[in-house]
């Protein structure tokens, strides 16, 4: 039984009219006020640091160097959002001076402002404990909006999402700020969370967790009388393309750092090389090898629950369990070893394609090696894969008739698209997106980290012929 008090849906209610009421305030506060908040929410997160990740590790076995880490990008994106308030990106609007005459030449003037959707739900993740919790980029991005939030509590990391959401209170009430500006619940997704979603006050949700549980969600939150938007991120397998350019030039670091990024976090990352398209023939024959080489040397650690644990034995099993798959690393962890050993196998492209049940992430440290014959063989692979949150393209530098196709493939069925360097890790800047088509999220059109991020809590609002005062405000919400 949890030391943590679990919430019952009297609580959900009690929480989200708490927060409807913050947000009839909140909603029309200024640039200082938001921006104050989101720094001191950061401070708060850096001055109780020691703290905060011995709980964290205790809790997610992810290691004091990964949290640190992802505690500093934590403070960094909350301050990083409080600086895009300052710049006016929450306030952005378009003025259409009147244009005198019959329509439709003429009309009246008109200014199409933004404003804050409403209470939003945010579900914390479980691999990420800092960085996309409780005051992470969905609520970061929500307040800086200007939004409420309430956030349900993820399992894995329970202690330490209490103990943040303290800190936040604490923030909160020593700003002047609504008490219900953030709140937390805690208990079972299937009653807790969908009660959450399900709430008429509600205004939107983000999620990031397992397609089975974000299309749960999703599903509520389509079916209430008052449908709303639902962000979910939910799974990727994110293809690395090696073209023969990029192993003729460098092999053999591309294949020590690509088993780097497939172990990294215990391949707990939602960007994790889930595919590895590698052309047959000699060149890829010697990649493969130097891969399984550096993974059957690769260190990993304890997974964030006993479930993700299970479930990526279970992953590992089915995928040996078909017949035209050639196992390369799997050698299964003994029954004392906590952490799990990674995987990988191969199959060529015709195989893969026939065999659907390979298609699917499994979350942890496994990937699949596909050897194809040229690049429409590559293309069949992407399209057959489906969304993805990337595609990892080396080797493409010139502008040649099959590289073009590649890349317009990529682009086809990912939200990111990287030339250098490895999926694992997703910058927090202007021009990020993370998302994809289905089923990396529910709306490939928005981001979930980056600056662009806080869109999707503002909706648009043409005002016309409007008073002076309100013009005044300068996109600001009355």
């Amino acid at each position: 039984m949890s030391q943590y008090p679990q919430s019952t849906v009297a609580d959900v209610d009690t929480a989200v009219r708490a927060a409807h009421a913050a947000f009839q305030s909140f909603s029309s506060s200024g640039v200082e006020t938001r921006a104050t908040l989101l720094r001191g929410l950061a401070q708060a997160l850096e001055v109780q640091r020691e703290r905060l990740v011995v709980l964290a590790d205790a809790e997610t076995h992810l290691g004091p160097a990964r949290l640190n880490g992802e505690l500093d990008r934590t403070a960094f994106q909350l301050r990083g959002f409080a600086t895009r308030v300052e710049q006016g990106a929450a306030f952005v609007f378009e003025d259409d001076p009147a244009v005198a005459g019959a329509p439709p030449v003429g009309h009246p003037h008109l200014v199409r402002v933004r404003v804050p959707v409403g209470p939003v739900a945010m579900f914390s993740a479980s691999n990420f404990p800092f960085a996309f919790s409780v005051l992470g980029g969905d609520t970061a991005s929500a307040l800086a909006a200007g939004c409420s939030v309430v956030v349900k509590a993820h399992s894995g990391h329970q202690g330490l999402s209490h103990t943040v959401a303290g800190l936040a209170r604490e923030v909160i009430a020593a700003q002047g700020l609504p008490a219900g500006l953030l709140g937390l619940v805690d208990g079972p997704g299937s009653q807790i969370g969908v009660a959450l979603v399900e709430h008429p006050l509600i205004q939107a949700a983000a999620f990031t967790g397992s397609v089975r549980g974000g299309l749960a969600l999703e599903s509520a939150a389509r079916a209430r009388k008052q449908p709303i938007p639902f962000y979910g991120e939910l799974g990727s397998v994110n293809p690395v393309i090696a073209l023969p350019a990029a192993l003729a030039a460098k092999g053999v670091e591309l294949a020590q750092g690509l088993a780097g990024s497939i172990t990294m976090g215990t391949g707990q990352f939602c960007t994790s090389p889930g595919i590895v398209l590698v052309p047959a023939g000699e060149a890829g024959d010697a990649f493969v090898a130097q891969l399984a080489d550096a993974l059957r040397g690769a260190k990993t650690h304890e997974m964030l629950t006993p479930q993700m644990r299970k479930g990526f034995d279970q992953g590992c099993a089915q995928w040996a369990a078909e017949s035209t798959l050639q196992a390369l690393v799997a050698e299964q962890a003994a029954a004392t070893e906590s952490a799990p050993r990674p995987y990988l196998a191969q199959i060529d492209a015709r195989g893969f394609l026939a065999a659907h049940q390979l298609h699917e992430e499994v979350f942890g440290p496994a990937a699949i090696i596909v050897r194809v014959a040229g690049t429409a063989q590559v293309i069949e692979v992407l399209d057959a894969v489906g969304g993805s949150l990337t595609v990892t393209v080396w080797g493409a530098e010139s502008p040649s008739e099959d590289n073009v196709a590649l890349v317009r493939a990529a682009t086809r069925i990912a939200g990111r698209v990287l030339f250098a360097g490895f999926p694992t890790g997703v910058a927090v800047s202007a021009a990020q997106h993370h998302g994809g088509p289905f089923p990396s999220s529910t709306v490939p059109f928005t981001t979930s980290v980056g600056y662009a991020a806080l869109d999707r809590f503002l909706r648009p609002v043409a005002l016309q012929d409007a008073p002076a005062w309100l013009l005044d405000r300068k996109g600001v919400p009355a």
